[in-house]
């Protein structure tokens, strides 16, 4: 068994150190905030200044593989989640009525929940784990090292303290300061392969009257125009967030965070319309979120490993821009693989490496070029052109056997070109253009026009 360090106490860090101890490794977690995850996720979420964590407080809607993970290796969180207001959602949903079952459709669901709900009831089972050792408000201020060619990781200091460990695991997030620790040491730089995106995100909280309509009806949760992109999170204990997505150069964007034109430009789709026309109760002023990236962060170059003893997990990682909504579900996949391995880990990171790479990185590029697309079509506003394209993912919504396709893509079971490459899928889909001749692409939102003329002057 091995004594592992984990910086950090998000997410990726709590699963990590819920997954290592539970296998029996001695578990020590440093989290510079204080404050932690209870048992009011209102408070939390409304009430709970988070500058270092800004995707805190935006929609989430966890796919798959945190499902899966959870009920793997945590069963009782995952309970503890549902119990807490969590949402299941299979995409088949959409039908009403499940067509028959194929291998792997158990799987094809969505978790609607708060990204407070998920860690309250990891802070909750962390805490409840004998060897696990949580120190909260204990910021981790450099490593320790041990002389070698490359140098390998010893433990973390913590101000005058050293707490020594046989794996030190990052899952301090995006502005993880420990690749600029490995260069103050004289190792190698880590290899950070980093994309900026000129997307930003507006997000409004919405709460159900008690005494008001409860359901929009069987409407979609996304609509877009040629410049701008909408839709509705249903979350945990009927709460849901709207949410509007354009180029960061569109200049709309500021007027956007006064509430009544939020409201306004989001009524004018419809999908974010149909949540809006429930007349909820709003929750939180238009919450915004810019200046992303997707960075990857190796540990490995060229020459192999640049460090031993250090392996990086969540965002400290792989770092992705949130409009496929990724980052959780690789998160705690790559903390199960680490814990599954620590052992094996602790002895030689480049097996967490090769991992990584194999598993992962095809997400990250996917993630990335995917992000190209969306930035390109809302700075040029350019309508659809790809007539099958868009037939495909119109399809998905009339068609279960498209449906699967794309619900395996979205929740990282296969990729895109396997998924819908088949001969199954495009007889499906050449079957329901024939049926509808008419089909031309073209988007449900607003013309710009329409747009400005709801933005004062």
């Amino acid at each position: 068994m091995a004594r592992v360090a984990v910086i950090g106490g998000g997410i990726g860090g709590l699963g990590t150190a819920l997954m290592l101890g539970r296998r029996g490794h001695a578990v020590t977690l440093f989290e510079q905030d204080a404050r932690q995850a209870g048992e009011d996720p209102n408070r939390d979420f409304f009430h709970w200044n988070r500058p270092r964590v800004p995707q805190a407080v935006q929609p989430h809607s966890f796919l798959a593989p945190v499902r899966t993970v959870m009920r793997a290796e945590a069963p009782d969180v995952y309970a503890d989640l549902l119990a807490r207001g969590a949402r299941e959602y299979h995409d088949f949903d959409w039908f009403g009525e499940h067509p028959p079952h194929r291998a792997g459709d158990e799987d094809l669901v969505t978790l609607r929940t708060r990204r407070i709900v998920l860690e309250a009831a990891l802070t909750s089972a962390v805490r409840r784990e004998d060897t696990v050792d949580v120190r909260r408000g204990r910021r981790v201020s450099g490593l320790t090292f041990a002389k070698g060619d490359p140098a390998r990781v010893t433990g973390v200091r913590v101000a005058a303290d050293t707490y020594e460990a046989d794996l030190v695991v990052d899952a301090s997030g995006r502005r993880s300061p420990v690749p600029a620790w490995l260069v103050a040491a004289g190792c190698r730089p880590p290899v950070v392969d980093s994309h900026r995106t000129g997307i930003a995100y507006l997000c409004r909280w919405y709460r159900l009257r008690t005494d008001g309509p409860r359901d929009p009806g069987r409407v979609k949760t996304g609509s877009a125009s040629s410049f701008a992109l909408a839709g509705v999170f249903p979350s945990d204990n009927d709460t849901f967030a709207v949410h509007l997505v354009l180029s960061t150069a569109d200049p709309t964007r500021g007027a956007l965070t006064d509430p009544a034109v939020f409201e306004a430009a989001a009524r004018r789709f419809p999908a974010t319309a149909a949540w809006l026309d429930l007349d909820p109760e709003p929750r939180s002023a238009v919450l915004a979120m810019a200046g992303l990236d997707n960075r990857w962060t190796s540990l490995v170059d060229d020459e192999g490993p640049v460090v031993t003893g250090l392996v990086n997990v969540g965002d400290s990682l792989m770092h992705t821009n949130p409009t496929l909504g990724h980052g959780v579900a690789l998160g705690l996949a790559a903390a199960q693989h680490l814990a599954t391995h620590a052992d094996l880990i602790a002895a030689d990171p480049a097996h967490h490496h090769t991992w990584t790479a194999r598993t992962l990185r095809p997400w990250f590029d996917a993630q990335v070029a995917a992000d190209r697309a969306n930035e390109q079509r809302l700075t040029e506003s350019a309508p659809p052109t790809d007539r099958r394209a868009a037939a495909v993912a119109a399809c998905a919504f009339d068609d279960p056997v498209v449906m699967r396709a794309r619900a395996q893509v979205r929740h990282l079971l296969r990729p895109a070109q396997d998924a819908y490459g088949t001969d199954e899928v495009d007889r499906h889909v050449t079957s329901w253009l024939d049926a509808h001749p008419e089909f031309s692409p073209r988007h449900d939102g607003p013309t710009r026009d329409q747009w400005e003329a709801l933005i004062p002057a």
